[in-house]
């Protein structure tokens, strides 16, 4: 009955933070540094991004929302990787690598996918809802927040402002 009720409280919440979406532009402010643990154990550390354009997703295998931003984000990756752009998902998911491996498999992710610790979401600023997405230029400022889905034809556009610096 818990997990029952659990889950609908995280679907909902899902839903209304999509249904809330909006995305800011924020005064630049230094990205937090964490390393984390992909979906095979592998340490990935914000460091290793130094010098890219850096799109940080929160999500959840769960979360229809976070769902249906995956294609845009592999389509982003394939156009602009060679650009320097780097999509890195942080997953939610309480189950970790067992549900996300796979999942990755499914979507053709092409991307990184981290597991998040306790303090990933408190070091940027608190991640209220998912999705929420952040894109660090290429000096590691957080330079926009985005909270909900967002088509990603529209996101495309406030990315391609960093790229060409």
């Amino acid at each position: 009955m818990m997990k029952t009720l659990r889950t609908a409280l995280l679907v909902s919440f899902a839903l209304v933070a999509a249904l809330s979406a909006g995305a800011e532009t924020v005064p630049p402010t230094p990205a937090p540094e964490w390393k984390l643990k992909d979906v095979d154990g592998k340490v990935v550390s914000s460091s290793d991004f130094k010098g890219k354009v850096v799109v940080i997703d929160f999500w959840a295998t769960w979360c229809p929302p976070c769902i249906a931003e995956i294609p845009g984000y592999i389509e982003l990756q394939k156009k602009y990787g060679k650009d320097g752009l780097v999509i890195v998902g942080i997953s939610l998911d309480q189950k970790g690598p067992s549900v996300v491996k796979p999942f990755m498999a499914k979507m053709g992710i092409n991307y990184p996918i981290v597991m998040a610790d306790e303090d990933t979401p408190a070091a940027f600023g608190g991640v209220e809802a998912i999705p929420t997405t952040f894109i660090i230029d290429r000096t590691g400022m957080i330079r926009d927040r985005k909270l909900g889905a967002e088509a990603v034809e529209s996101y495309e556009q406030r990315l391609l402002v960093y790229l060409k610096k």
